[in-house]
């Protein structure tokens, strides 16, 4: 079959990119604009991010494995998915599959008079975002202090929305709850995507931790892959983590260096560099996905001459050692693991 032929194919199947995940991906799910699962072979996980529409970074139907650094648009994905070898039985398959009925389109709805724009989408992140308000004074920080985290100087990153739509995976009735949004944002400080923790009003969430009580009190909607959340301006030296809760726990500790949170190992394995990057320190956490996404972090980072140190907690994550052994000992851990002329930089009182 000629190139441009596999081109054309490759181009109709990313119209369509949602339902090829659907069909081939049935393992994974939608997270805002990216489809996401474990693997090309349909394997249960979120180390794999397909795009779901064409932003200024690619064309729908890309994919990129940010456990593996494999990437390719969604042929390679029918090839994979059903252990097709030769091209003419990827071809046909794909023939197939566009030559099917395709579902309706999800409804689209606006409010106010504010003009249409696709639900979880980049513009619909930084709606929310400008929709909401400064956390100071806030259920937002109240659940942070509840998280022992109190050194919040930076966070224009944060908001606090008091009534968030949230819609069960079960497809129930839409749910409105208080939640802390987070801007996702590119290298250039551009809003990309959206985080939101949803909140229990009352502080008496089942298990304690300040989460709405419900199934998935955190989601993401936007352009997220090689973006973060992010706390102060990179230098020569930055740190970046997974979650939001973890890396201000650190923050706590280390206060004027600058953090970002890219909100998952996956993403975290995925995350851009800024050119001025000389050192980047990884908060790791202690779980399987949290040393994958620190070796690929790692390697990528040393491929681009950035030294990377890897800051590891004693207990699960740095928002566990925080909460159970208290700042002082957090900034005495931390001051072991860093470089000396960072911790004379950044923990002039460990130091």
């Amino acid at each position: 079959m000629p190139r441009h032929d596999a081109a054309d194919l490759a181009r109709s199947l990313g119209e369509h990119a949602e339902a090829v995940c659907r069909h081939y991906l049935s393992n994974g799910r939608r997270s805002g604009n990216y489809w996401q699962v474990g693997d090309v072979r349909n394997a249960p996980g979120r180390s794999m991010f397909v795009r779901l529409r064409a932003s200024p970074k690619g064309p729908a139907g890309k994919w990129t494995d940010a456990a593996t650094g494999e990437h390719g648009d969604l042929l390679d994905v029918i090839r994979a998915a059903l252990g097709l070898i030769d091209f003419k039985g990827v071809a046909d398959e794909a023939r197939t599959f566009l030559a099917m009925p395709r579902p309706d389109p999800e409804p689209q709805s606006s409010r106010g008079n504010a003009a249409l724009v696709p639900t979880g989408s980049p513009e619909a992140s930084r709606r929310l975002f400008a929709m909401s308000q400064p956390i100071l004074g806030t259920l937002v920080e109240t659940y942070l202090h509840g998280r022992a985290i109190t050194t919040l100087h930076g966070t224009a990153s944060l908001r606090f929305h008091p009534r968030c739509y949230y819609r069960p995976e079960d497809h129930g009735p839409t749910e409105s709850w208080p939640a802390m949004i987070a801007a996702v944002t590119d290298l250039g400080g551009r809003q990309t995507g959206a985080h939101r923790t949803y909140l229990d009003p009352l502080g008496l969430a089942p298990s304690g931790n300040g989460k709405a009580p419900i199934d998935t009190p955190r989601r993401a909607m936007g352009d997220l892959l090689g973006h973060a959340v992010r706390f102060g301006v990179p230098g020569s030296v930055m740190a970046a983590g997974e979650g939001i809760e973890t890396t201000l726990s650190l923050r706590c500790a280390v206060p004027d260096m600058a953090m970002a949170a890219a909100l998952s190992a996956a993403h975290l394995g995925a995350i851009l560099f800024p050119p001025t990057l000389r050192r980047l320190y990884v908060i790791r956490d202690n779980d399987p996905a949290g040393e994958g996404a620190r070796d690929t972090l790692a390697d990528r980072a040393r491929e681009a001459g950035i030294e990377t140190i890897v800051l590891s907690p004693e207990l699960e994550d740095f928002n566990d050692d925080l909460r159970h052994f208290g700042l002082e000992a957090l900034r005495v851990a931390i001051a072991d693991q860093l470089m000396r002329r960072d911790r004379l930089r950044y923990l002039k009182r460990a130091a």
